[in-house]
Parts: structure tokens; C-alpha cells; sequence
């Protein structure tokens, strides 16, 4: 299943939710199956299990005597075995993380996760027989019209030859997955949806709770860090044995496997390189001193403070007009945003409010933060937020109705090309998020309310860039840190602290109990390394859009093009049409500019 999950702090209030903020969607599932118990999910188990044994009878042992003609029929038939997995497990996903508490989902999502690893068994000889096949037999294969179009499958396929098992060692891997990772993701969620905060009387989930730090109430914002750190502080020793086990079985398999860093299975996922993602961290951590560090001592200023403590960091700003924005509002600023880049991109959004496409509302047991989900490429994505009114909720709506476009575009590709590297899955996003922001800022009637909106998108982009980066510096220091022996909760508490200070700069000072604030963010868990994916997203759309603004004409087919290439083109050949390179080390410092540019203007206004 592919998940993508945007800034993901995690929630279960039910005390939010329609009343407040307008008629909020719930997804409509029935598009992938009517029910659990529908009989189309019976036809696709019974279709599966048949479809990957004769794919294994056929083929097993005789990839390499194959033509190019019939390596093209090989391809399609797995393909196909692709969409139905996909689509089987999508539907399952998506119901548990509607509601993680619900063991009727929870039970019908492990099941399906159990047939689908058992069924696919058989296809674990694919990719390392056809990494045995001779480069030369490749080649001739490719010369096939149809099968040429997925040169970049095989592609992929040749980057992880170093790394193979054995035969066996691979399906002993893939049998095991389902009580591996995937069984650790599960408790780690189903204890982050459990979790009950008490703030002032009031009982909430972690995300409603999270949401209260952005409260212009200073003393309400406090309450809520210190509930948060007292709760997460008393439930460590579950977190700490889930990042211990995990950081352990990614090391074990590094070993075997011959990786020589526990980063290069995720650099090897998003097709990038590591000299690039080096290059984008140590630009960012140089910058520090000029983003965030010179930001947050503005913020300081702005709130009368000697120091920030955490609970300030979101806090808006003492002239920023408090409000709920509800759902209709919501929905309106980002399709005009949209529509004003391209009628074609509100157009291929409009679904997404009309057909049951987004689920929006804050309800008991739910998966936190938000994230778009591509299903399979003969349905079509689906969105998850959970709404609470903020303008960030806004940009939230605009970041994941981003992915879901770029997803609906990609599906031409068919199964095995639509899916984009995390590195370029999040261009979509942060560029629907950029023109939502330019939209409003181009309204802006007064100077305070043209500040106000300069010092969230400040925010957001130093969430985006700053705090992600930091984020990879931790994992990076844990996942080494891990290869001496156990490390307790203090060990990874230690961790935590040595980069938070040094990526949030002097005008902070830290509350007792955050150095445990590590252990809710589920991008750790779920996805090791992912979070350099948004820092990188959030260079290449900085870049993207300054070449929008000095060279408007053409660059709306230019960008959908790029966005329909899916996974089918590597960043240097999708970026080229744009005159821009990642791999050059100056291309970060273009990207981070831009926010430098924003600071530079807020200065300006003092």
C-alpha cells in the first residue's frame, strides 16, 4: 500500500467535528468494494491466490529464454496481480484507518495483509531471477515497442542486485513481513489512537491536543504541551521498545543485505541519489542561522517574550484575527487557488469534494494528521484530513488535494510506473499549498493582514524544510546509535535534544518533558527516512514556482506533463524542461532563498 502523510501528528478527539465547521465529506469506499463481506472481495482473494501460483508455474526458472514479447506479457500479468493486490489492500487500509480502535476493522485489514503476503509468495523469484538475467538479454528484450515503456521497472530492479538474498532469504522475508514492520506499525498506531490528554477539564485525542499549541491563549497552549509530554512520558517504554526493535530489524537487514548505510534502501526507494539528499541536508542545517535561527528571534519580539518555550513556536502572531474557517470557505480559497494556475487542476479536484473522495472530520478511533492514498490506477485516490478550522487546515486541504491530483494524473502510467519517489511525490502538494498561499496573499487588504500571512507561510515552509531535516538528523543519529546495543527512552531522549536546539536556534529555551516529544511522530515508524522527502519537495517547488513567475508561458502543460510522468522518469529528465537540476548543490540554495526573501520582507516591516 502506498501512503503518503503530510506533517503527521496524531489524533482521535470525536468532540470536533460537523456542527463546528459545516458539512464535512466522509469517504464514500463503495468505488474499491460495497463491504467487508461483499462478494467482489472473495472473487479478487480467489482470483489472487490462483493468479500468483500460475504466474509462478509459467515463469518461474524461464524468465531469462523469454523474448521480448513474451517479457511484455510477463510484465502485464503482473501488473494486473499489482492492481488487484492494490486494490483489496487499499480498501482494507483505508477502512482501519478510519477508525484504528474498530478490531472488526482492525481484524479484516490484518487478514487481508495476510492473504496478500501469502498469495504473492510465489512472486518473490521475479525480480531476482530477472537481476540474473544478462545484461546483454535484457537489452534485447527492451527493444520490444511494448515492453520499452517499462525500462524504468527494470531499471530499479538492477540498482537492488547488490543487495539480493538468496532465493530463500527473500521469501522467508517476505512471509515474515507480516509480523515484522507491518505488526509494529500496528501497535505503534493502535497506541498513539488510544492515548487520552486532559486539558483543562476536557478530554482529547493527541492531534486536537496538538492543535491547542496554536491557541492564541498562551496559558491554554502550555497546558496542552505539558499534558502532551506527561502522557507521551508515561506510555515511553512502549515507544522506545517500537523504535529499538525496529532501528534493530532495519540493521539486521542492512547486514544481510550488504547495505552500506541504514539510509540506502530509502535513497534506493526514491530513486535519488545520496550525493543529492547530502547536498539538500547540508544546505539546510547552513542556513539555520538565517531562517530559522533570525524567524523565531522575530517571533520573540512579536510575543514579548525573553524566551520561546514550545508551546510558542505555533502560536499566532498578537495582531493575527482569530477565527474558525469552515468547510465551504475552505473548499472555495483552494479550488479558486487551483483554478487560477489552470481550469484543468480545479476541474480534475472537483471530484474530490463531490464524490466521496475526502475524509475530513475529527472522529473517535481515526488515523491522525492527513494523507492522500493512491489506490489503485483503475479507481482513483482518496484524501484523509482531520479538520479543525485553522488557516493551517487550509494549507493542509491544498497540500493533500495536491497529492491527489498528481496521483489522478499519474494513473495513466498503469500500476507499476504511477507510483512517484517520495522526493517527487510531494511537488503536487507543496505547489497546490504555494499557489493557496500567493492566492491569499494577493487578497491581503492591509499591511498586518499581508504580515500575518507572510509569517505562516514562514511557518509552514520552516516546518516544512527546517524541522524536517532536523527530524532526518535524529533518525540518522538514532539508527547509528542503535548498532551499539539497546538504547533506553533517556538515550533517545538525548538524541532528540542534541538536534532541536541547534535547528530552532537561541530564542528558544525547552520545557521539561519535551525531550519525549520524539516518540508520537509516525514517519519514524512507518517510513524511516521519509522525512527528507519534504524538505526535498519543498526546494524543488521553491524553484519550480520562481521559474513559473519569470516564465509564466507554457509552464501549466510543461508541469502536468511533468506530473503525468509518474514514476516513469527519474528527477534529472522530469526537471530538465524547467532549465533545473537537484543534482547541482546551488539548486538548494535557490529554493531556501525563497524563504530567506520572506524573512527579509517581515524585517523590513518592523
Amino acid at each position: 500500500m502506498r501512503f503518503t502523510r503530510q506533517n503527521m501528528v496524531f489524533d482521535a478527539s470525536a468532540d470536533k467535528g460537523a456542527k463546528d465547521f459545516g458539512d464535512l465529506p466522509d469517504w464514500d469506499l463503495t468505488d474499491l468494494y460495497p463491504a467487508t463481506d461483499a462478494p467482489e472481495v472473495k472473487r479478487d482473494l480467489d482470483w489472487l491466490e490462483e493468479a500468483c501460483a500460475s504466474f509462478a508455474r509459467d515463469y518461474e526458472g524461464k524468465l531469462a529464454d523469454l523474448d521480448g514479447a513474451g517479457m511484455y506479457e510477463c510484465i502485464l500479468r503482473d501488473e494486473r496481480i499489482s492492481q488487484v493486490a492494490g486494490r483489496l489492500g487499499s480498501f482494507a487500509g483505508l477502512l482501519y484507518y478510519q477508525n484504528t480502535v474498530d478490531g472488526e476493522r482492525a481484524k479484516f485489514f490484518s487478514d487481508i495483509q495476510d492473504k496478500i503476503t501469502t498469495y504473492t509468495a510465489p512472486l518473490v523469484f521475479f525480480s531476482l531471477e530477472v537481476n540474473r538475467i544478462p545484461d546483454e538479454t535484457l537489452e534485447e528484450m527492451l527493444k520490444h515497442e511494448g515492453l520499452s515503456r517499462y525500462r524504468p521497472i527494470f531499471e530499479r530492479m538492477r540498482k537492488m542486485r547488490p543487495y539480493q538474498l538468496s532465493d530463500e532469504l527473500e521469501r522467508y522475508e517476505h512471509d515474515m513481513s507480516v509480523v515484522g514492520a507491518s505488526a509494529w506499525n500496528k501497535l505503534f498506531d493502535e497506541t498513539v489512537a488510544d492515548l487520552k490528554f486532559e486539558v483543562n477539564g476536557e478530554t482529547l485525542g493527541l492531534e486536537a491536543t496538538t492543535t491547542l499549541m496554536s491557541e492564541p491563549d498562551r496559558d491554554l497552549r502550555e497546558a496542552a504541551a505539558k499534558e502532551i509530554a506527561k502522557v507521551l512520558g508515561e506510555n515511553i517504554k512502549i515507544f522506545t521498545r517500537v523504535h529499538n526493535t525496529l532501528a534493530k530489524m532495519g540493521d539486521i537487514e542492512d547486514k544481510w543485505r550488504g547495505m552500506p548505510t541504514p539510509q540506502t534502501g530509502r535513497h534506493l526507494s526514491n530513486d535519488v541519489e545520496p550525493e543529492v539528499v547530502e547536498a539538500l541536508r547540508n544546505a539546510v542545517v547552513a542556513a539555520y542561522p538565517k531562517l530559522s535561527h533570525r524567524y523565531y528571534e522575530l517571533k520573540r519580539s512579536w510575543l514579548g517574550l525573553d524566551k520561546l518555550q514550545v508551546w510558542d513556536r505555533n502560536a499566532p502572531l498578537p495582531l493575527e484575527e482569530t477565527r474558525t474557517v469552515d468547510w465551504d470557505e475552505a473548499q472555495k480559497t483552494v479550488m479558486e487557488a487551483y483554478a487560477g494556475f489552470s481550469p484543468k487542476m480545479a476541474e480534475i479536484a472537483e471530484p474530490f469534494f463531490t464524490k466521496g473522495w475526502i475524509d475530513a472530520g475529527v472522529k473517535p478511533g481515526k488515523a491522525p494528521g492527513a494523507f492522500a492514498h493512491p489506490t489503485v490506477t483503475d479507481a482513483h485516490p482518496y484524501v484523509m484530513l482531520n479538520y479543525l478550522g485553522k488557516q493551517r487546515d487550509v494549507m493542509t486541504l491544498a497540500h493533500e488535494l495536491g497529492h491527489g491530483v498528481h496521483q489522478v494524473l499519474a494513473a495513466d502510467q498503469g500500476e507499476l510506473l504511477a507510483n512517484t519517489p517520495l522526493t517527487l511525490a510531494e511537488t503536487a502538494s507543496v505547489f497546490g499549498e504555494m499557489l493557496t498561499f500567493q492566492k491569499l496573499l494577493k487578497g491581503a487588504e492591509t499591511p498586518t493582514e499581508r504580515k500575518v500571512l507572510l509569517a505562516g507561510k514562514v511557518e509552514d515552509m520552516l516546518n516544512t524544510v527546517v524541522r524536517q531535516i532536523a527530524f532526518y538528523d535524529f533518525e540518522c543519529k538514532l539508527h547509528e546509535a542503535r548498532k551499539g546495543g539497546e538504547l533506553t527512552s533517556d538515550d533517545i531522549n538525548r538524541l532528540w535534544m542534541s538536534v532541536q536546539g541547534e535547528s530552532l536556534g537561541p530564542a528558544f529555551e525547552f520545557m521539561d518533558g519535551y525531550e519525549v516529544y520524539w516518540s508520537y511522530v509516525p514517519h519514524f515508524v512507518h517510513s524511516p527516512f521519509y522525512v527528507y522527502a519534504y524538505a526535498f519537495g519543498d526546494g524543488l517547488v521553491n524553484a519550480l514556482y520562481a521559474a513559473y513567475t519569470e516564465q509564466p508561458d507554457g509552464f501549466q502543460e510543461k508541469y502536468f506533463d511533468m506530473l503525468k510522468a509518474g514514476g516513469s522518469k527519474h528527477h534529472k529528465e522530469l526537471l530538465a524542461p524547467f532549465g533545473l537540476d537537484a543534482s547541482d548543490p546551488k539548486f538548494w540554495d535557490k529554493g531556501l532563498s525563497m524563504i530567506s526573501g520572506f524573512i527579509d520582507e517581515l524585517e523590513a516591516m518592523e
